[in-house]
């Protein structure tokens, strides 16, 4: 685009396109719902919320981004649910406030935004806590603001909204102690974040029905929550409501002590002001002393108490409706990895290899969220088989490790895999699948060495087969093509050759390298697949 600002009809289409793009993965947050409570409606609270704004933009006449601003905060307070809603209607309030009187918002008025946003988020809050949705708008604010000042145009931001997003989110486990116990990022950061890919798409033109959001898809870290037990839930009642009709003598102040008294008795105190209402949200056991105390203020109206402990009953009774009996989880390096483990069927996999190996703890939470009886995990390097087999040990479930020391030995065992067979059936074909498959892989040495007489130079290109080096070389083709040749050999006849290059490399590369491979070998049928693994140049398998 080369305009430098958004108007009112194109921030209307932002906030609609943010909306249904937040109603299509409501779901997917729900999942990731642990804090403040584990009663996975974050997703849904958001998306309740967003239904208000969008009632009132769409009734608004207005063509400033302003009015339509304007209209946004207003039905997003009044349609505001859970604690995520009411913390999203404060963000949106304040992004209204900042946007008063403005025909056209440019990159320095977003800023202003999103800055006035956070901050009345954080000032509705009665204790805020890092790592949660808070955390998530208060780092965009901080990267767009720099940014504006910087001189980025408004389009930039938008991009650097759902970067600075994405980065804020990864972290939220790292501040949030109970997210990272349940092996989720924050939901309502992810619905936030939503939310703002939502704006961007209204922007690119981007349809709703082509954006899939696989981000949790095979990674431990986002696949959804491990309820945990109910007693966990100390205060039972989520407890929402409007108080109107105020009394003549009410001032802003009456709200920080109501602030302090319902904290007293609950948790997750938000108390949102707007022109002529107050919207209260709190977890409590006593909702009856909670309205009370609101009555002191003026008249209550559409009160709404759900009993959050009876919402985890029911989230927990269907994942043991949905438990299987068997299933997998493999580490994986690389994106073309992961989708090869997941065409097999592998229900979950964990980022890690040759210089990122995962913790037990990390191992623990795949094992977990795989719902299964039986558990087979594949480590894939060496160096992980042992804190596989120490998760197993702490976990509630079989868990059988299967000793894979490569990718390529995962991929094999995955294959054999029966998702109905008995679990002794599966042990032991996944086992005797890794006799069946040369492993070899193409990289580059990190330092000097000696191996096998031969001398090994920092950079030079080594081939490895089953982990041991039999290549050196300077070139990545003529390593590759010799360990090829040395897989081949040592299988036999009739070779299936399957190569998997790394994020370093190119399709057009691999299918040189196989053509190659068939010039010489005319009986191997040979295969290229996109790995993306770091590191590595080459993942090859030979069957």
């Amino acid at each position: 685009m080369t305009n430098t600002t958004i108007g009112g009809a194109l921030l209307r289409e932002m906030f609609l396109t943010g909306a249904a793009l937040l109603d299509k993965n409501k779901a997917l947050i729900d999942s990731l719902n642990v804090f403040p409570v584990p009663d996975g409606d974050t997703g849904t609270n958001m998306f309740m919320t967003m239904q208000g704004a969008v009632k009132e933009i769409k009734e608004c006449k207005g063509d400033t981004v302003a009015e339509v601003a304007a209209a946004a905060s207003l039905g997003s307070l009044r349609g505001a649910r859970g604690n995520s809603g009411v913390i999203l209607s404060q963000i949106l309030r304040g992004f209204s406030r900042a946007l008063a009187g403005a025909e056209e918002m440019d990159a320095t008025l977003l800023a202003q935004a999103l800055k006035t946003g956070t901050e009345a988020a954080y000032k509705a809050v009665m204790k805020p806590k890092e790592g949660t949705m808070l955390t998530v708008s208060r780092m965009i604010s901080d990267a767009v603001t720099e940014a504006a000042v910087e001189g980025a145009n408004v389009y930039k931001l938008i991009d650097l909204m759902l970067d600075s997003g994405e980065a804020a989110l990864r972290i939220t486990p790292d501040l949030l102690p109970v997210l990272r116990e349940a092996g989720v990022v924050d939901s309502g950061g992810k619905g936030l974040i939503t939310i703002f890919r939502g704006f961007k798409m209204a922007i690119d033109g981007e349809e709703i029905e082509d954006y899939v959001d696989d981000s949790a898809a095979g990674d431990p870290m986002q696949e959804g929550a491990t309820l945990e037990d109910l007693e966990d839930i100390k205060f039972g009642y989520c407890t929402e409501f409007f108080i109107v009709h105020l009394d003549e003598s009410f001032t802003e102040a009456d709200l920080d002590k109501l602030r302090e008294k319902l904290n007293k008795i609950g948790d997750s105190v938000v108390v949102a002001y707007d022109a002529d209402f107050v919207k209260v949200h709190v977890h409590s056991n006593c909702p009856g002393k909670i309205i009370q105390l609101a009555l002191r203020l003026g008249e209550v109206d559409k009160i709404k108490i759900e009993n959050m402990r009876e919402q985890n009953r029911e989230i927990l009774e269907t994942m043991k409706k949905n438990e299987k009996e068997n299933a997998v989880i493999a580490v994986s390096a690389g994106e073309g990895i992961e989708e090869v483990f997941r065409s097999l069927g592998v229900a979950a996999t964990i980022q890690g290899g040759q210089t990122m190996n995962p913790s037990i703890e990390t191992i623990g939470h795949a094992i977990k969220k795989a719902n299964a009886r039986n558990v087979f995990v594949l480590p894939n390097n060496s160096n992980i088989i042992l804190a596989a087999q120490q998760a197993a040990e702490l976990s509630e479930r079989n868990v059988v490790v299967i000793p894979t020391k490569t990718m390529v030995q995962g991929i094999a065992a995955a294959v054999v895999f029966e998702a109905d067979a008995a679990p002794e059936r599966n042990e032991q074909q996944m086992k005797e699948a890794l006799g069946n498959v040369l492993s070899g892989s193409v990289t580059y040495a990190v330092r000097d060495t000696h191996f096998n007489g031969t001398e090994i130079h920092e950079g030079d290109i080594i081939g490895l087969l089953d982990g041991t080096i039999v290549e050196v070389g300077q070139s990545v083709d003529a390593v590759a093509m010799a360990l090829v040749c040395d897989m081949i050999q040592k299988k036999g006849d009739d070779p299936i050759v399957t190569v998997f290059y790394g994020e370093n490399m190119d399709e057009e590369n691999a299918n040189a390298l196989m053509e190659a491979v068939n010039e010489k070998y005319p009986d191997a049928e040979c295969m290229v697949q996109r790995g993306g693994q770091p590191l590595y140049y080459y993942y090859f398998s030979v069957e």
